[in-house]
């Protein structure tokens, strides 16, 4: 057990659940301003405004690793010191921070695997420390744990990184498949990646995932977050619904951990999301792959890089069409026929 307060304990499966939640939820905050921006500035065109923009919003994912200490933090009522010394840890661990010749760089959300581990970590450093430190606490607790989780952080940040590589080149084996097979299986593995710890997007640009293999993840992606956000519309409320789509399905992470039989309906899902999209040849790039609908970058590539005088058509078709029967089919046959799943297994906590 794990002291919160003078009061208060937790233990193990408390602990895990709210670094779960927590991160879930700084995900969503962190990449969903880039996700609202991207496909309005494709269309409007690059200029100052744009550009002030992006800056902004790539900065935000950027700061994921500080949100999800922030995060964990609230969800087990700790204190702004506690929360800020853990989000030190979290942050220098991540993997945003890259050291250059020219100097250090901020780039990216960093490995979301070691921040979910380091938010962990760090909060058992915290707790801890917190109640033995006395009067030294605000001097004490930063530093050391900064230094203790960064330590250990960037110590466990190669073997995250190297899962997530060992799990691409996994799934880059697909693209030999033929190209409806490939579909199916690059749909249902991108549909799982999008909803676990591992980065789609990363994964996508590693193996460069190009062509309808990209389409076929993507539209897959936009299927099983669809379907995800049916099946819990019912007991979420309309901003976490559309934050499924619009966001990222990431944000049923701790429900998923918490009933991984929810990975049966993301894969079928994505499965007939990615096989329907190489039959109908939508393209895509290694960098649009791992989106799904957020920001509109898969469709919006798809529709400038399909070839075909159909090609509008098959668009439409594929993200209109293909995803919404896809998601509701889905949704009808594990949650009215097979009983495997209910609406409450989706039920997100409130953000307050």
């Amino acid at each position: 057990m794990y002291r919160i307060n003078q009061r208060m304990t937790v233990d193990l499966k408390t602990l895990s659940m709210a670094v779960l939640n927590g991160n879930s939820l700084a995900i969503i905050i962190a990449l969903l301003p880039a996700s609202l921006t991207t496909g309005v500035i494709g269309i409007i065109g690059v200029n100052d405004w744009t550009n002030s923009i992006s800056v902004m919003t790539n900065a935000a994912q950027s700061i994921l690793p500080v949100l999800a200490a922030f995060a964990v933090a609230h969800a087990l009522r700790m204190g702004t010191l506690e929360a800020a010394s853990m989000g030190l840890a979290t942050f220098v661990s991540s993997g945003v921070l890259n050291v250059t010749s020219a100097g250090m760089m901020i780039k990216g959300t960093g490995s979301i695997l070691n921040i979910m581990l380091m938010s962990f970590v760090s909060t058992l450093i915290v707790l801890g420390l917190r109640n033995r430190l006395g009067a030294y606490k605000m001097i004490v607790l930063p530093t050391v744990t900064l230094l203790i989780g960064g330590l250990i952080g960037q110590a466990t940040l190669p073997s995250m990184i190297w899962i997530q590589n060992a799990v691409g080149q996994a799934v880059s084996g697909a693209t030999s498949f033929t190209p409806v097979l490939m579909g199916l299986f690059l749909g249902a593995a991108f549909a799982f990646l999008i909803t676990s710890p591992l980065s789609s997007v990363g994964i996508a640009t590693a193996i460069s995932l190009v062509g309808i293999g990209s389409g076929a993840a993507n539209v897959g992606i936009a299927t099983a977050a669809l379907m995800l956000a049916i099946m819990g519309y019912s007991v979420n409320a309309m901003g976490a619904t559309l934050a499924h789509v619009i966001g990222s399905p990431k944000i049923q992470l701790a429900n998923l951990i918490r009933k991984p039989i929810l990975y049966l309906p993301i894969m079928f899902a994505g499965g007939i999301g990615g096989a329907l999209a190489a039959v109908l040849k939508i393209q895509g790039t290694a960098f649009s792959a791992g989106f799904g609908f957020s920001g509109l970058i898969g469709p919006i590539t798809a529709w400038n890089i399909t070839p075909g005088n159909d090609a509008p058509i098959r668009i439409v078709v594929a993200y209109l069409v293909v995803t919404v029967l896809g998601a509701v089919f889905t949704a009808w046959l594990f949650i009215e026929k097979l009983h495997l799943v209910a609406p409450d297994d989706l039920k997100l906590l409130d953000e307050d």
